[in-house]
């Protein structure tokens, strides 16, 4: 299975930050936003990767990350998203790199206390479809809510006025190779982008979408608000104890960057 960051976009809900630098290169605590998504990969056994870039400073994440073997990565690609065409939009791009096989997506700017090894091993496991990672949260209508009836996920809401449940779905995607063909039958939303949502609702109505309860507390970093929750629980909880900082290789990257 391979890898997919997502950090395109032009970060606007984080003016004037994001004038002078990309998003997910901003600090949450001592590291770059984007070196929590990747250690969530690798730790899950997933050393090849894309990286899906965007808006004016995407040259950085090169001068950053490099080849990723720092990071544990035995291959990191880049690809370049023009605009803000959404999160499907930028996904597609990825077509190419998957090459028919199963990939593990996740966003930027999600940072989560734990791991996803247990979902890898399970969507590595499930013979076709999708697996998504929801978590309870106290503002679901600020994200896409699923709604479930038992085991099962029957439909996903992108922020809903009234959210059918409290479960909002994380950034933080499993697909096997057909999640390309469902982004090419999407059309835009009302807010002119291609819906991720949309993309597991299809997955929704052919049976084969499963879902698992993240461990741990997650955020995303995308509002001023939800950066500093992220600086905060990142902090508290110690950040060279945090699960997904175990990589031996990520470990030793961030201690030749102090010394």
């Amino acid at each position: 299975m391979k890898g997919v960051v997502l950090a395109g976009g032009t970060g606007s809900r984080l003016l004037p930050l994001t004038k002078v630098t990309n998003k997910h290169l901003l600090p949450v605590y001592d590291k770059p936003m984007i070196f929590y998504p990747i250690a969530a990969l690798v730790n899950a056994g997933i050393s090849d990767m894309l990286l899906v870039a965007g808006g004016n400073n995407a040259g950085e994440f090169l001068r950053l990350l490099g080849d990723g073997r720092s990071l544990g990565l035995e291959r990191l690609n880049y690809t370049y998203q023009e605009g803000e065409g959404g999160i499907a939009h930028a996904l597609a791009l990825a077509e190419r790199f998957a090459d028919g096989g199963p990939i593990c997506v996740v966003l930027g700017d999600n940072i989560i206390e734990r791991n996803i090894c247990r979902a890898a091993e399970s969507f590595r496991q499930q013979e076709r479809g999708a697996k998504i990672l929801l978590k309870e949260v106290p503002d679901a209508e600020r994200f896409g809510v699923a709604e479930i009836h038992g085991s099962r996920v029957v439909g996903i809401e992108e922020k809903p006025k009234r959210p059918k449940s409290s479960y909002a779905v994380t950034g933080i995607y499993f697909f096997d190779t057909t999640v390309f063909e469902k982004i090419r039958r999407l059309k835009p939303s009302r807010r002119g982008e291609l819906e991720i949502t949309d993309v597991n609702n299809f997955y929704i109505e052919e049976g084969a979408l499963t879902y698992e309860i993240l461990d741990g507390w997650w955020t995303d970093a995308g509002t001023f608000e939800s950066l500093l929750r992220a600086n905060t629980l990142v902090a508290q909880s110690g950040a060279n104890k945090l699960d997904f900082l175990d990589s031996p290789a990520i470990e030793a990257s961030v201690r030749r960057g102090r010394s």
